[in-house]
């Protein structure tokens, strides 16, 4: 299906578009980016405009196509499939990897991904929520209403970030933290509940989950299995 663009918007060269987005009126996507299919990108949002970093050129690159050097033009944006962007987002350009946003997320209005950052799919960003450069956002997260993520935060899959919450240091997987500086105060137990597990299989999981503890043996739904598995053998730093 054909990509529905408002006449307002601009697309630089540089971008690949898939099919079936609807990009909105005023919304200024510059390359280098890709975007998968069926995206809805909603007016004033900006994909692909420079990271914030003072030593980094800026190009314009709206009206310019990427010169091929990833160290003037930025080293891309890649967004999956799906995804609603709403008014006002920004997703900026990286500096030193590929910013990436999966597929299936809500991004509310006025939120930001930084330079760098990876995003998972299924995550929701609510709006006013703020990313710094270098986060690692894992699957099915949720960051609330002007929740604020320090540069190289990783956000745990299924996590959820109250409101207003300032995050300087790492959550872990479907737990759940408030406040600033955000602290983790219990388990995901709704998120892990709506993934098909039972009272006692959460109750098995919560030492692992709260850091005390190994990855215990239970069943888990092949998905789950995959990205719980996969948070386990992370590194513990990353950059």
């Amino acid at each position: 299906m054909a990509n529905r663009i408002h006449p307002t918007a601009v697309i630089g060269e540089g971008v690949e578009l898939g099919e079936d987005n609807v990009i909105g009126p005023f919304a200024v996507i510059v390359g280098p980016t890709r975007i998968g299919d069926g995206n809805w990108i909603g007016p004033h949002v900006t994909i692909g405009t420079p990271g914030e970093d003072r030593n980094r050129p800026h190009p314009a690159a709206w009206e310019a196509a990427p010169v091929g050097d990833p160290d003037h033009d930025g080293h891309g944006v890649v967004i999956g499939s799906r995804n609603r962007i709403r008014e006002y987002v920004s997703v900026h350009q990286g500096t030193w990897r590929t910013t990436t946003v999966g597929s299936d997320g809500y991004f509310l209005r006025n939120s930001h991904i930084a330079h760098d950052c990876l995003v998972g799919d299924g995550v929701t960003v609510a709006s006013n929520a703020v990313t710094g450069g270098h986060c690692h956002i894992w699957d099915g997260a949720n960051l609330g209403m002007g929740a604020i993520l320090h540069q190289k935060v990783v956000i745990g899959p299924g996590a959820m970030i109250g409101m207003g919450s300032a995050v300087r240091r790492e959550i872990g997987a479907f737990t759940i933290a408030v406040g600033n500086p955000a602290r983790v105060t219990g388990v995901n137990v709704v998120g892990l509940s709506r993934r098909g597990l039972d009272e006692a299989t959460i109750e098995a999981l919560g030492p692992w989950l709260k850091g005390k503890g190994g990855l215990p043996d239970v069943a888990l739904p092949g998905d789950l299995s995959t990205l719980v598995k996969a948070w386990d053998a992370r590194p513990r730093e990353e950059h």
